[in-house]
């Protein structure tokens, strides 16, 4: 298994380890629950190391990007990060991702860690443009530093006014010493915070940093199992769950990031604008147990008489809410805000309700 620079740090601290996405990973510390509150209530540290980063340079990296991605990267200005994802031409996705804009001719796309090589011979293949691409995937380190009391935590160790970075946009500069760290305001918690990007030699000092700014605050690392409840109380994708190469952006609600502007001839896009016209046969929506149960990825979703109308795709007990919840595909009659719907849970159909994420308010 591949090692991100904070693998001896995770397995010291008695992290539950676990292979993920190629990589040795903590899955929990303390707990899944007690880390997911940490992070809505004070500070936690997530390490995102294992994420792909590819570079696009030069006079032909944003024709590049127009055609490959989803969303519309010409709107983008220095500092600004925008959601998009890859289609593919069978009107799937090939990844979700974000693109950060550098300057014109110079961006940097944050991809998702399984993904990586997958990613890399997608746009090597379709670079007719000509644009510079650069693979520093095991050139970056990266830290997410989440929650409410992040900000202040972090604050200590930065010049850089950090209340000064919007949400989704970043800035580069001198953090915890050391030069050249990307600090950036995206997150996959809804519960506010900062992404750190680094190089790994930075890792051991900007890792000891974090945690004695914090400390006052109550930081603790969290592991992946913690990323997984807080992203889907917020109703975040997770790609190989939610998203794949055969789920369409307009089926999972991403009609948002997909965009047909007049000279934006992306990957598939006459596909998408006839799905986005007439719509689609099934849609992703969110649902909360009203039975008590836990939905899980795989379990068939049914009507009141028992018919199939879908499949969970995520699901979990929420630690705020203290019930099931999740998301899943359905036929459009059924996605209805208010639809009550059955999980088909090992033979017992347990009702739920459809609702509008996040659940987390």
């Amino acid at each position: 298994m591949k090692t991100t620079p904070f693998t001896e740090k995770h397995i010291a601290l008695g992290a539950k380890m676990h292979e993920f996405a190629g990589y040795n990973m903590p899955i929990e510390y303390s707990g899944i629950i007690d880390e997911h509150l940490t992070v809505c209530n004070a500070v936690g540290v997530f390490d995102v190391s294992h994420m792909g980063e590819f570079w696009v340079k030069g006079p032909q990296a944003l024709a590049f990007l127009q055609k490959v991605t989803s969303n519309n990267v010409a709107a983008l200005v220095p500092g600004k990060i925008q959601y998009t994802c890859f289609p593919n031409e069978e009107g799937g996705i090939v990844d979700d991702l974000l693109v950060y804009c550098y300057e014109p001719e110079k961006y940097l796309l944050v991809v998702n860690a399984a993904n990586i090589e997958k990613d890399w011979d997608w746009c090597v293949s379709h670079n007719t443009e000509g644009a510079e691409l650069e693979n520093s995937s095991d050139n970056m380190a990266q830290l997410a530093v989440q929650g409410p009391k992040a900000i202040l935590a972090l604050q200590k160790l930065t010049d850089i006014d950090l209340s000064a970075i919007p949400y989704y946009t970043f800035t580069v500069g001198r953090f915890a010493g050391k030069e050249n760290v990307i600090i950036s305001n995206t997150g996959y918690t809804g519960a506010g915070g900062f992404e750190l990007y680094f190089y790994p030699d930075a890792a051991e000092a900007v890792w000891k940093a974090v945690f004695e700014a914090g400390e006052e605050f109550g930081i603790k690392p969290v592991g992946l199992g913690g990323r997984g409840t807080l992203r889907l109380e917020m109703g975040f994708c997770l790609y190989g769950n939610d998203l794949d190469d055969k789920t369409s952006p307009i089926e999972a609600g991403l009609g948002w990031i997909t965009k047909f502007v007049e000279g934006k001839e992306f990957i598939n896009r006459p596909m998408l604008e006839k799905q986005k016209a007439e719509g689609t046969t099934r849609k992703l929506v969110g649902f909360e147990m009203i039975d008590r149960g836990i939905p899980r990825h795989g379990y068939e979703l049914v009507n009141g008489e028992g018919e199939g109308i879908g499949v969970v795709t995520s699901g979990t007990m929420s630690p705020t809410r203290k019930i099931g919840i999740g998301m899943g595909y359905v036929k459009p009659e059924y996605a209805k805000v208010g639809t009550e719907i059955c999980i088909d849970m090992r033979g017992r159909k347990l009702k739920a309700i459809v609702v509008k994420p996040p659940f987390r308010k």
